[in-house]
């Protein structure tokens, strides 16, 4: 069965080098909630030269949270944000000899996202001049826009952090929100890929541990017999 691994690169956490010989696709970041350009430059050349693909990671400009906190920004102001952000990375990537195959939002702006029709449609919106397959959680606002705009969406799992009863994710505040051992991510991802209709699985490039945990579950994805290949080649 084929599957794609996917990790939030060039947020300046110091692992992409190592990262990125395992993963499938990478989620640069845009340099707002994170990175810069120096840092997308060098994620940018390290995917080329890896033959990785490359996804848009746009967030928040809210670097003392990481772009984990909501902020209620009015649609204009979040339009704007988006898109001003997209067109920076393009034209990195232009640079870099490198072709953006995904949008995928970060962090706070991918959970808001997620959960309220309101910020989804401005998101997807916001994307109009880059006729490109958005990824989110399966049975979100952002699946629902993406069908109502025509546009491509592909349902998202994540192998470092659990699920609530109703397929959202656990907030990162409360106890037990992540997955630290590598059997129970590969047993969680093969759920979701069976119930849910996954097709990329993400890690987090910023935990100390993405490295050894990337490692673990990538191996045992191929024991069981996946394989591993960007979704967006």
């Amino acid at each position: 069965m084929l599957l794609d691994l996917n990790a939030d690169l060039g947020e300046a956490a110091g692992f992409d080098a190592a990262l990125m010989p395992l993963v499938t696709s990478a989620n640069v970041c845009c340099g707002a909630h994170a990175g810069g350009p120096d840092e997308t430059a060098a994620t940018l050349a390290l995917a080329r030269a890896h033959g990785v693909a490359v996804g848009a990671h746009p967030g928040y400009p809210d670097r003392e949270n990481f772009g984990r906190r909501n902020l209620p920004a009015p649609p204009h102001q979040l339009y704007a944000q988006v898109v001003h952000q997209l067109y920076r990375f393009m034209a990195a990537a232009t640079e870099a000899g490198v072709a953006v195959r995904y949008v995928k939002p970060h962090g706070a702006l991918y959970n808001q996202a997620a959960d309220d029709a309101a910020f989804a449609n401005v998101f997807c919106s916001a994307l109009a001049s880059w006729p490109l397959p958005v990824v989110g959680l399966p049975g979100s606002e952002v699946e629902k826009a993406c069908a109502a705009l025509g546009r491509s969406f592909v349902p998202e799992g994540f192998a470092d952090r659990r699920y609530r009863p109703d397929g959202s994710l656990v907030p990162r505040t409360e106890a037990d929100a992540f997955v630290h051992d590598p059997d129970e991510a590969v047993a969680q991802i093969e759920r979701l890929v069976r119930e849910r209709g996954v097709r990329t699985v993400c890690v987090h490039g910023d935990n100390p541990e993405a490295v050894a945990f990337t490692t673990a579950v990538r191996a045992g994805l191929l024991a069981r017999g996946f394989v591993l290949r960007a979704f967006a080649a």
